[in-house]
């Protein structure tokens, strides 16, 4: 069991960078302070600290430490501003982990009901790569993961994989580039610069297999893991992108683009990762719930025609 007043005593030394300092902070004599830090060491069987002249440098054992340390202070505080709230001002912290391939748009729709609830979220969101976000969520620091694929089978996590639900994909570009096209989409890709998921979306192989099925060969222009970056792109003319049909009215919107088609052959899959079997964390009850009865309701993405097609030019 970690005694936590010398975990403390680590931060605040690993925080001033300095024996010297930190006592002076915690009111303590350094002699003190260094042999509280030495019992500190000696319980966790690892050295946290290497000495640079006067200066305290941590070892890689040092820097894993205030990671988590970092973290449970803050933990902390939150559960000290928590509770010392009144009662009717209290807030349930709900931490969400976003993966960079899932569209900002589909993550905030999702998300919207969980501030809805009948007792108070704060809404934590953190974006990365899926496996580091699902590395967080197997020590709960995250509640749920937001994801356009299941947990990967090589990570040695526990987890579930909850769907969501599924669309059909769509094609965009600015204005000025989709008057360029010609034919009917979607032939009227071919030879277009085009931007393309990267190689941790799940979108990445399946429009590659529909473009190679499709006889149609655009030119890459660029590979994005966030997909907010890409759109940004295609905003600014750099080439055609692909995103997920159900959003397609509020991306032309939003970033002034013009719809060249649409495909049911690809389908955009999203899943909600947590720890439990079976979900009972409310907020995740919400977004589960939002997926299911509005965002993916059955008979509205789009399964009737399986591609829509365009003039263009």
């Amino acid at each position: 069991m970690i005694n936590y007043k010398h975990l403390h005593y680590f931060f605040t030394v690993a925080k001033t960078g300095a024996i010297n300092k930190a006592a002076d902070r915690l009111h303590l004599t350094p002699q003190t302070l260094s042999g509280q830090i030495k019992v500190f060491e000696d319980r966790l069987g690892v050295e946290l600290f290497s000495r640079n002249g006067r200066r305290l440098d941590l070892t890689q054992a040092g820097k894993l430490a205030l990671s988590y340390a970092d973290e449970i202070f803050q933990i902390g505080a939150e559960l000290q501003e928590a509770l010392g709230a009144s009662p009717g001002a209290r807030m349930m912290p709900f931490r969400v982990g976003i993966s960079d391939a899932v569209p900002k748009e589909i993550a905030h729709q999702l998300l919207l009901p969980a501030l809805g609830l009948d007792e108070p979220v704060k809404l934590i969101c953190r974006e990365d790569r899926l496996e580091r976000l699902v590395a967080e969520l197997s020590i709960h620091r995250l509640d749920m993961v937001l994801a356009d694929k299941p947990m990967p089978s090589n990570v040695d996590v526990r987890g579930y994989s909850h769907p969501l639900g599924e669309c059909g994909v769509a094609f965009f570009a600015r204005r000025e580039l989709a008057g360029k096209a010609r034919g009917k989409f979607p032939d009227c890709l071919d030879g277009m610069p085009f931007l393309m998921p990267g190689e941790d979306s799940a979108l990445r192989a399946p429009v590659l297999r529909w473009l190679e099925k499709q006889g149609i060969s655009p030119r890459v222009v660029g590979e994005f893991d966030d997909s907010a970056l890409m759109k940004s792109f295609g905003q600014a003319g750099a080439g055609v992108f692909p995103a997920p049909a159900v959003i397609a009215n509020e991306i032309t919107r939003r970033y002034q683009v013009a719809l060249l088609g649409q495909t049911e052959d690809i389908r955009n899959r999203f899943f909600v990762i947590t720890v439990e079997r079976h979900v009972r964390h409310p907020a995740v009850q919400a977004v589960s719930a939002v997926a299911h009865t509005v965002l993916f309701k059955k008979g509205d993405n789009g399964r009737g025609k399986r591609t829509k097609t365009r003039t263009s030019g």
